[in-house]
């Protein structure tokens, strides 16, 4: 795995997002890293991502899925420029499209792992396809079509 988290790398001021955003310190903290070339995030939900007893919140799910879809398709990004992961001028992703497929219910109160495979890398989109896991066991799929933020409205630019 990479030493540093693909949203540690974000520039500070595209750094507030509530699912992983590094500044944002009532949000999941969601952090990624490459696992070979798939890239994976752990997520353990507390009481307060309850659905029913005992489960997790959908909107939750979805939420991790979009998050780790755009941090990896930044880090997709780099990789397919030969850059490291961070450099200037900045590689920052927003979702232009985001599905999610729910399998089984997901337990409360459990590792959650999420693992992603970069299904595509165009110059403006990366679409990313990611499985949550709980307990070994897939519970949620979804895709990210992440669409590649201008230049011009990054903080660099």
């Amino acid at each position: 795995m990479s030493q540093i988290a693909f949203q540690d790398a974000y520039p500070d001021d595209f750094s507030h997002c509530y699912g992983c955003g590094k500044n944002n310190p009532m949000g999941h903290q969601l952090k990624s890293y490459w696992d070979g070339e798939e890239t994976v995030a752990t997520f353990t939900p507390n009481e307060e991502h309850t659905a029913l007893p005992g489960f997790v919140y959908g909107g939750l799910l979805a939420s991790l899925i979009d998050c780790h879809g755009t941090g990896s398709a930044s880090a997709a990004a780099y990789k397919a420029e030969g850059r490291p992961l961070g450099s200037e001028p900045a590689l920052r992703f927003v979702t232009g499209n985001l599905n999610v497929d729910f399998l089984a219910p997901t337990p409360l109160g459990v590792p959650l792992q999420l693992r992603g495979t970069i299904r595509e890398v165009k110059e403006k989109k990366v679409i990313v396809d990611i499985t949550i896991y709980a307990n070994d066991k897939a519970c949620v799929k979804g895709t990210v079509i992440a669409v590649k933020m201008p230049a011009s409205m990054l903080p660099s630019a």
